[in-house]
């Protein structure tokens, strides 16, 4: 039955690296670390300074909730000043900004095309790896030449938001743990509800990206990522891209996801799903407590909402992967690097943010959200890619960037789906030939061999 009830047993986590203690020095250029938060003192009176922190939280910039969160930091350094600016496109526009000196003080660092090796020409180092990898969990994602880069406002993992009721009342009874079974799933949404068994958001591009996020889990393996340095052929049958890809084909060419998917709305999804429009969303573990606070303002119980694992099991358990959001940085050019270090520190360990959006902790020493009792009732166990070998970083960014592909952006899965609703006349296998050879062309390339 689907789980409705946390066990005591906590999560694992597979591979997440233990390091030495945090210093009191921050690596690099101007930034200085501030004492930790809540130390007061003298020295906490000094720092001082404008921020402005650049935000892809426009709902809580909207709903005052991020100015409730400076309010209490002003109270710890009141001589500094806080000003946050929202975006609703934040990849794009941070990125047109970016090509200035004028990208805020403290921000998001984006994805792609900013490549590792180029972190340091517009974040300011924070310490070493091991440094920050002491309190912090998730921190390699932005880590290059041993430096960190930024820190994580919260540890998602991966799954299926989802709709208890609508896939109750399509008899579905038990989480899929195979791609056919989804299907079939999805399948019985269709028949015997009025739900859209799956809604893509392919509107607005980054929904899709989600699916990327499923590499790993499939296999249980800490090591995928990496392994992509050593194949030229990433979407050979049964590797993660080609089980996740043909899931996508699957549901669409079967008629499982809305109508026309160039319409989708993702501030409406949300109310969609909560009263039952809307069956399944491939999401981060993120927008669990988005989707259950749209059921509260709907007059509806939070527990409608519920989240489930990728359909795929290994040696009959499923998993999941884990890593970090989006990572808080500090802009090379900022006039005020020890308010914003302060900023950031105060941020992941007093704020409470994680707690509030359901997430896991960025500490080290944080717990697991109630928003993952479906999951860990499931027996779900997470599992975090590996860093790049020294040497590596920044090549699988080279690799994906040189065959224009796209790994973590939009573009080659909205491919799929067009093609799979018959826009383009491509073959699902066409598309996998197109993608293998783009990638053994580039991988040569950039590995030299």
């Amino acid at each position: 039955m689907f789980p409705h009830a946390r066990r005591k047993r906590l999560l694992a986590i597979t591979a997440i690296a233990s390091a030495a203690a945090l210093t009191a020095a921050c690596g690099g250029g101007d930034a200085n670390p501030s004492p930790a938060p809540g130390d007061g003192g003298d020295t906490a009176g000094a720092i001082a300074g404008d921020l402005t922190i650049m935000t892809w939280r426009t709902d809580l910039l909207e709903d005052g909730t991020l100015d409730g969160y400076a309010a209490e930091f002003k109270k710890l350094y009141p001589d500094v000043n806080i000003e946050f600016q929202g975006f609703t496109n934040y990849e794009g526009e941070i990125t047109t900004l970016m090509s200035t000196e004028d990208y805020g003080d403290v921000l998001a660092i984006p994805g792609a095309p900013l490549t590792p090796d180029k972190f340091a020409d517009y974040f300011e180092p924070l310490g070493t790896i091991e440094e920050i990898e002491a309190t912090y969990r998730f921190v390699r994602d932005k880590a290059y030449d041993g430096q960190a880069y930024g820190i994580p406002v919260v540890g998602n993992t991966q799954g299926f938001v989802y709709n208890k009721e609508v896939w109750a009342a399509a008899g579905n009874t038990d989480y899929a743990t195979t791609s056919a079974d989804f299907v079939a799933a999805l399948q019985n949404i269709k028949d015997n509800t009025t739900a859209i068994p799956l809604y893509t958001n392919y509107f607005a591009d980054w929904p899709i990206t989600a699916w990327e996020a499923y590499r790993g889990s499939i296999s249980n393996d800490p090591n995928y990522v990496n392994s992509l340095l050593e194949t030229d052929a990433p979407w050979a049958e049964g590797t993660d891209h080609n089980v996740i890809d043909t899931l996508i084909w699957d549901i669409v060419s079967a008629g499982l996801i809305e109508e026309d998917p160039t319409t989708t709305d993702w501030e409406s999804s949300k109310g969609m799903i909560a009263r039952g429009e809307i069956g399944t969303m491939p999401l981060g573990s993120w927008a669990i407590s988005q989707m259950q606070d749209a059921a509260e303002a709907e007059g509806l119980s939070r527990d409608v909402i519920g989240y489930m694992p990728f359909p795929a099991q290994v040696d009959g358990v499923f998993h999941a992967s884990v890593g970090g959001d989006y990572n808080l940085g500090i802009s090379v050019y900022s006039d005020a690097k020890e308010a914003a270090w302060a900023w950031i520190q105060w941020f992941m360990n007093d704020s409470g943010f994680a707690d509030a959006q359901g997430g896991i902790s960025p500490l080290k020493d944080g717990g697991f959200p109630d928003n993952l009792a479906d999951f860990d009732a499931a027996g779900v166990e997470l599992v975090e890619q590996l860093p790049a070998e020294p040497g590596n970083e920044g090549k699988l960014e080279a690799i994906d960037s040189s065959a224009e592909i796209g790994l973590g952006q939009a573009t080659y899965r909205k491919r799929i789906i067009d093609a799979a609703r018959g826009q383009s006349g491509e073959t699902l296998q066409a598309i996998f030939d197109d993608l293998n050879s783009r990638w053994a062309t580039a991988r040569a390339e950039v590995m030299g061999g």
